[in-house]
């Protein structure tokens, strides 16, 4: 069987190149996707693809609308889902991403630093492991799939 892996969450470290060698290098048989991962092109798809708005909130509105295509149909198509939260900014898409994952009844797997822990109590509920780092991701993905321990 192949796996279907989402990758969703921030985009301002390297945590979906790291759960990609991982995967890579164990060999295993995952099939990795993810939102439009470049800002810009993501802040902009609306305006450029169906005109410019003059308002900020028409222009997110559009854009949002159509990076939702992308969202809905992969993580639907997902087994499971990985929600990178980081420290940085606030990623209310994740979280939104992780809710329309538990709605799917999707298996989750959270992934954030531990002093986040507590603001994402409910979402972490939800989560079928909650992982630190992108090898513990790689390593749950390993046992999930070959029954090996690291």
């Amino acid at each position: 069987m192949n796996w279907n892996l989402y990758l969703s969450g921030e985009i301002h470290t390297d945590w979906r190149e790291r759960i990609e060698s991982g995967i890579k290098a164990a060999k295993l048989p995952v099939t990795l996707f993810s939102p439009v991962t470049d800002h810009a092109s993501s802040d902009d798809c609306g305006d450029r693809i169906l005109g410019p708005e003059a308002e900020p909130f028409w222009k997110d509105h559009k854009a949002s609308k159509i990076n939702s295509i992308r969202t809905r149909t992969l993580i639907e198509k997902a087994d499971v889902v990985v929600v990178r939260f980081g420290d940085k900014y606030r990623q209310w898409n994740a979280a939104f991403d992780a809710g329309y994952a538990a709605a799917l009844g999707k298996s989750i797997i959270t992934l954030h630093d531990p002093d986040l822990t507590h603001p994402l109590k409910e979402v972490d509920a939800a989560a079928l492991a909650v992982a630190q780092t992108p090898e513990q991701v790689v390593d749950i993905m390993r046992y999930v799939i070959t029954g090996e321990l690291p």
